[in-house]
């Protein structure tokens, strides 16, 4: 899982620029007839943070594998700085075996293990050896290593690991626990905490946010901000990337680009860039049609021989400007939401629990329609049984569940995979789900998901985990629920696929519960946050935002001022508890109306404007101006649209200052 010095020997050749790490100079790869990169340059500095982005397949994790050595490149060069200290934490992180977990963790520093164990082993002999002269030799020698290992940070070494281990959300009592029980995410935090540890010069890190919850997430990019190391990270999280990257550099159609700042600021470059080469494509396009029109013309006439000569070779010599290839523009729409009740899913009074300590204890819900509730909570909290009881897949041992008049519920989980045909096609098994959807429509939602051209002819049996995971989604999603349960969604999707995804879900206009951990989803999809608690949970009005902003901090600063005063916080008494249920409550149902119609004005703004666009096109094309009738139609049709856009943007401001004037004044009323 680490690769240190033993890299060089791969080098093609040695970095001489100072505070450079790795080069990549005109490399080349490509897998049978496709090139996976094509004359592509890297360099990576020394404390340099990168996100490495792209869509699934673009190439992501064999750049990695080509930096570590593991991988040759077909073409170019790879140079890496002299006894370059690497650590890599793949997609795929092998279970860890033998010792417990603080021990594995530990390993990673074999020269100061050593070197403690030989500190051991002298302090031993010293105390029973009776010959001065050894003993000078032995306390030379201890004095000796005990210096070094405190130079080299070992008697930091054990506290640090703790630390660590404790950050990526391990307890004390798992230090002994073996390694060899972990879950597959508590391996992978294993092997990331014996990453941090050693702290090596780059770290190469594949998706190292699939298997944390919110918590140990915010720790990592706080841990990965501070760091010295380099790190390479790959990631489809874009509020993680924000954070903690200084550089975006995009895997697309064999080329990377590069892009300064975090998620956000690469976005806006990317658009800039992709309007420039578009106007370049244009600028061209003109000129070549220009001058082909020149030799049609002029080919038969001799005094413009030469001219058309010359045309003709420029344009064999032009270096042609391709068009820029991006599938953003694909989007996916619900089905409409069967009607439902105004209660939608009641759990009442739940207990439930896999062992002798309940889950959940005499919990109880409501969910109402046009609620979207996000799940939060550490993992093993009870998330995913939550959304099972809820989907009815699983029976509380006490208490009871009621679904509301004409509720469809429709349930994603990762581990639904026996729900597919395996002799199917990708398309034939939307089709059979969905028979009263066109094909074309299909095949637009197969590719918003990454399924594109031929592969939605592949056989369900020869799809990876993910591309079946992503399948599902796509089945669920057309099933036509009014109660839409979705358990991890956007697990195996790429940035341009979640983004489909969070605004298909902005648009829903049933019933929605999901549990992730992709904050810029929760953000933009709910109204109301779960969060759960030993026994239960505590459901909060609000976005992800208000979450943080006023609910996850307010405790926290209670408890640290009551700490500055030197007593320990009070457990807030029944009446208390009830009296901040019914603020919340109160505050949810006068702010939730508002926050569905400004969400409907800004639906209704982007659809005017896109129509604006599409019009202002068509009163730039000269052939429209042969038809007055249809000048006449289309200016109407222009004016009416602009004076609706005002009126959209005039009620959006007094909608957005009623809900802003609401939250201060609920704030100001809430229970101290």
């Amino acid at each position: 899982m680490e690769s240190r010095g033993s890299a060089c020997s791969l080098m093609a050749g040695c970095i001489t620029i100072m505070g450079m790490l790795v080069s990549l100079h005109q490399v080349r790869k490509f897998y049978g007839k496709q090139d996976l990169f094509d004359r592509v340059d890297l360099q990576i500095r020394e404390g340099e943070k990168i996100g490495l982005v792209g869509a699934n397949g673009s190439g992501k994790s064999t750049l990695i594998r080509m930096i570590l050595g593991e991988v040759s490149p077909d073409g170019g060069e790879i140079h890496r700085a002299r006894s370059l200290r690497m650590g890599h934490l793949p997609q795929d992180v092998l279970s860890l075996r033998g010792g417990t977990v603080l021990d594995k963790v530990l390993e990673v520093a074999s020269e100061m293990k050593a070197m403690e164990a030989e500190i051991r082993a002298l302090e031993e002999a010293l105390s029973s050896c009776g010959k001065e002269e050894e003993r000078e030799e032995m306390a030379k020698r201890l004095a000796h290593l005990e210096e070094r290992f405190r130079l080299l940070g070992g008697y930091e070494l054990r506290p640090k690991a703790q630390k660590i281990l404790m950050g990526l959300g391990f307890e004390e009592r798992d230090f002994a626990r073996p390694v060899e029980t972990l879950s597959g995410g508590w391996a992978m935090r294993a092997a990331m905490a014996r990453l941090l540890l050693v702290e090596p010069d780059l770290l190469l890190l594949d998706e190292p946010t699939n298997h944390l919850d919110l918590e140990a997430l915010r720790w990592l990019e706080g841990y990965l901000t501070e760091v010295p190391s380099a790190v390479l990270v790959v990631s489809h999280d874009r509020t993680f990337l924000n954070k903690v990257v200084e550089r975006i550099v995009e895997v697309e159609e064999g080329k990377l680009f590069s892009y300064r700042g975090g998620f956000d600021a690469y976005r806006q470059q990317k658009e800039k860039r992709l309007e420039q080469q578009w106007a370049a494509y244009r600028v061209q396009l003109e000129k070549i049609r220009q001058m082909e029109r020149f030799i049609e013309r002029n080919r038969a006439r001799k005094d413009r021989a030469r001219q058309v000569q010359s045309r003709i070779r420029a344009l064999q010599k032009m270096e042609r400007v391709e068009p820029p290839r991006s599938h953003r523009d694909l989007k996916f729409r619900f089905p409409p939401a069967p009607p439902s009740g105004r209660l939608v899913v009641h759990l009442e009074r739940i207990t439930f629990g896999y062992g002798e300590a309940p889950l959940y204890q005499e919990a109880t819900l409501h969910l109402h329609r046009g609620d979207r509730v996000a799940i939060l909570g550490p993992n093993g909290s009870g998330k995913s049984t939550l959304l099972r009881l809820l989907a009815g897949q699983l029976t509380p041992e006490r208490g009871g569940r009621r679904l509301g008049h004409g509720v469809r519920v429709a349930y994603f989980a990762q581990h639904q995979m026996d729900l597919l045909h395996p002799e199917k096609t990708v398309l034939e098994e939307l089709m059979d789900s969905s028979p009263q959807l066109h094909q074309g429509e299909l095949r637009n939602l197969l590719g918003a998901f990454q399924f594109r051209g031929d592969a939605v002819f592949k056989k369900v049996r020869v799809l990876s985990g993910g591309e079946r995971s992503r399948l599902l989604l796509c089945r669920i999603l057309l099933e036509g629920g009014n109660l839409l349960l979705l358990d991890e969604p956007t697990n195996h999707l790429d940035i341009d696929s979640r983004e489909v995804l969070e605004e298909a879900l902005r648009k829903f206009d049933g019933t929605l519960c999901l549990v992730t951990h992709d904050r810029r989803l929760i953000n933009r999809v709910a109204n109301r946050i779960l969060v759960m608690r030993p026994g239960g949970w505590e459901l909060f009005p609000g976005t992800y935002e208000d979450y943080e902003r006023i609910w996850r901090r307010r405790p926290q600063e209670e408890t640290a001022e009551e700490e500055d005063l030197g007593r320990k916080a009070p457990k807030k008494d029944r009446i208390q508890r009830r009296l901040e249920a019914e603020w919340r409550n109160r505050f949810y149902r006068l702010r939730a109306p508002l926050e569905a119609e400004i969400a409907r004005i800004e639906q209704d703004v982007e659809e005017v404007t896109a129509r604006l666009d599409e019009i202002r096109e068509q009163m730039a094309a000269p052939d429209l101006y042969a038809s007055p009738e249809r000048v006449l139609r289309i200016r109407m049709e222009h004016d009416r649209l602009k004076q609706q856009l005002e009126e959209l943007t005039r009620r959006w401001e007094e909608r957005s200052l009623e809900l802003e004037e609401l939250k201060e004044r609920m704030e100001r009323e809430r229970p101290s």
